[in-house]
């Protein structure tokens, strides 16, 4: 919702001389320096990797578009090259149809890419409320360099890889380091952010 209401107002402000465009990402996954590791795709193959289990917390029906992090990357490099009578307050949604995915089918996908995995699910799992389907066809049709690189399958064997490479472990998906809130959280008990989530001064 408050992505919603910052779309209304920016579209209020732009001008000649201000030309926002609005980038509606799907669940973003894969490798980064920054990994979140609340993100559904990450989150099942570091839980398959360091547990064993393919462990959902839905039953897993709802559906979820996905993006590749380069590929959200490639979209912004392309609204900057892009001619802004094309972008100029405009919104798109970011990713490609063929990549909205049932998170069961997803899980089936991490369960294959790591050997003697299972699935498993929460006692209390049943359908999540966040299940949507988008449509991407606006994005390649205003943006035809936009070209996403990258399936599920594949994103998923690259940070089975990586996990590996860094020697991901159990602690890690539960700590603090790749989850945002819990991080959040601890800069809000250390003092180093105030209560609006600004940087204190030293």
């Amino acid at each position: 919702m408050s992505k919603v209401m910052v779309e209304a107002d920016l579209q209020g402000l732009a001008d000649d001389d201000f030309s926002p465009t609005y980038m509606r990402n799907a669940t973003v996954y894969g490798v980064s320096p920054k990994l979140r590791g609340d993100l559904v795709v990450n989150n099942l193959v570091g839980w398959a990797l360091t547990t064993g289990q393919v462990h959902m917390k839905s039953d897993g029906t709802p559906w979820r578009p996905l993006v590749h992090v380069e590929d959200v990357c490639h979209a912004f490099a392309c609204v900057l090259d892009a001619p802004r009578e094309t972008i100029h307050n405009e919104a798109f949604n970011v990713g490609r149809d063929q990549e909205n995915w049932q998170i069961g089918d997803v899980a089936k996908v991490v369960q294959k890419a790591i050997d003697g995995s299972r699935l498993t699910f929460e006692e209390d799992a049943g359908p999540d409320p966040r299940c949507y389907r988008v449509d991407f066809a606006k994005i390649h049709s205003t943006l035809p360099g936009f070209d996403p690189q990258w399936t599920v399958p594949r994103g998923v064997d690259q940070l089975r890889d990586a996990y590996v490479r860094i020697g991901l472990e159990q602690s890690d998906l539960e700590g603090d380091r790749y989850l945002r809130i819990k991080h959040i959280s601890r800069l809000l008990e250390e003092g180093r952010i105030d209560s609006e989530l600004r940087w204190k001064s030293a």
